[in-house]
């Protein structure tokens, strides 16, 4: 395979999977936030929860439209560049990827029209329940996937058939896969974080201009999003450390390579800054913890955790000649810190809020609202630095200790084709995202309504399109 082909392919891939993560995180969360903003109106008679319900509906559709958009592309990309994956795979992800695209997504799609166009036309408890189906059918939706991708981290209930294909041969283990049971509630707690964060951050913009007619909205809204968020990235945290744990015996090269962690060491230290050399394999400046690695891993400050170098041995013994070390250690190692260090800031940022909004309010301290407006890119920064660390760090595997990437990529996709379509994607995703953000700013900055006035917002008839090229 030719190691350019294989560059261009990865690099799409990377582009089209981070571009569309932007937007799922949000929309596994927001939904369940207008779904409980409608409730509390249906429950109340408040008109200021409708209110809610209707500016934050409008941003949600927004969102919900692009994501389907980038989507569809990734389901392309299966069959023309990495056509040998498909094969591979094929027999195992057919079954998780129906039921996701048949029964979630068609669930979600269809409710979601309901609930756009329903609203004066359905009984209110019926229409609260279209956009509880919406919020529950997303967040089921994201299961499925995370089914076939906790495959490629950790393949279990299957047999290598005789073709040379995986074949499942227990349904069971595989929707029980003990790396999906972590990686499930872990991007569902994200979810919640992004949509916390996200809505803080605009009601933080929203009160900080003078004369703002719907302050109490904006106000009940934000302390929604702190106490929310502060609870959800809590949370996201713990899933993340019970994932690292379980790596250490999965993917023992990745925990490794996050670490930066070149040799074996009993007790291992945890690393704080580093700047290796990837040629030699060594560190060139290295501050760590000591011990501190063995504890997160094990929970007590002895335990061995293995080095990049003797994996690397190791797996040569057990697969044969190749490099096992994961491309960009540096982009591995950082991409952990980022997307812990994204976290951090977001649970310091809540407590915080939490504490000035029981001592008097947030609303009155014009520093904290200008902190958590530019908050808003942090649940993003974590998103996309966590994907880049499950993502590159599972390399040079694309199912974990059965296909190597080389292996994955079509055949007949040439250098031509690859270098027209990644041009291609980047310009129209690059479009897409001065849209996306024209369309945020602006209704973000509108009015609050009680009703959703699909004429204010195109993403009415982009979602109508959408509908119609599912079934709806």
């Amino acid at each position: 395979m030719d190691s350019l082909s294989l560059v261009l392919a990865r690099a799409q891939f990377t582009i089209t999977t981070v571009y569309h993560f932007f937007f799922v995180p949000l929309t596994l969360g927001l939904t369940i936030f207008v779904a409980v903003m409608q409730t509390r109106h249906l429950v109340t008679g408040d008109d200021k929860y409708k209110r809610m319900t209707a500016f934050w509906g409008k941003l949600m559709l927004i969102n919900f439209a692009m994501g389907v958009v980038t989507g569809i592309v990734q389901e392309f990309q299966f069959g023309m560049n990495w056509s040998e994956y498909s094969r591979f795979v094929g027999d195992i992800f057919g079954a998780p990827l129906a039921i996701e695209a048949l029964v979630a997504f068609f669930i979600e799609s269809t409710f979601l029209g309901l609930w756009i166009f329903g609203e004066a036309k359905l009984p209110h408890t019926i229409h609260l329940l279209t956009i509880w189906l919406v919020a529950i059918a997303a967040n089921i939706s994201a299961f499925w996937i995370l089914v076939a991708n906790s495959f490629m981290q950790n393949p279990v209930g299957f047999h290598i058939a005789a073709s040379g294909r995986a074949e499942m041969t227990d349904f069971i283990a595989l929707i029980t896969n003990p790396n999906v049971l972590l990686q499930w509630p872990h991007v569902v707690l994200g979810g919640l974080t992004t949509a916390s964060f996200f809505i803080s951050g605009i009601s933080a913009f929203r009160l900080r201009q003078k004369g703002q007619a719907d302050r109490q909205i904006f106000h009940i809204s934000l302390r929604w999003g702190l106490a929310v968020g502060t609870v959800a990235v809590l949370g996201t945290m713990i899933f993340g450390h019970l994932q690292g744990q379980r790596i250490a015996d999965t993917q023992p090269m990745k925990l490794a390579a996050a670490e930066g962690l070149w040799n074996s060491e009993n007790p291992a230290s945890m690393s704080m800054f580093q700047i290796g050399d990837e040629k030699s394999r060594t560190s060139v400046i290295n501050i760590r913890i000591p011990s501190l690695l063995s504890l997160l891993t094990y929970n007590t400050p002895n335990g061995m955790v293995q080095g990049i170098n003797e994996l690397q041995q190791e797996f040569v013994q057990k697969y044969g000649p190749g490099d096992y070390v994961p491309p960009f250690i540096w982009l591995t190692y950082w991409s952990f810190r980022g997307m812990v260090g994204a976290g951090t800031l977001m649970f310091a940022l809540g407590v915080i809020g939490l504490v000035i909004e029981w001592r008097k309010s947030a609303i009155s301290n014009a520093w904290f609202l200008l902190a958590l407006n530019a908050a808003i890119v942090l649940p993003y920064l974590a998103n996309t630095t966590g994907w880049l660390l499950t993502e590159v760090g599972r390399q040079p595997w694309i199912v974990n200790g059965l296909l190597r990437v080389e292996q994955a990529i079509s055949p007949n996709v040439g250098i031509v084709e690859l270098a027209i379509s990644l041009l291609g994607f980047t310009l129209v995703y690059g479009g897409l995202a001065v849209a996306d953000i024209y369309l945020l700013q602006k209704n973000a900055r509108s009015s609050v309504g009680e009703v959703l006035h699909l004429d204010d917002v195109e993403v009415g008839r982009g979602i109508h399109a959408e509908n119609h090229l599912v079934g709806y």
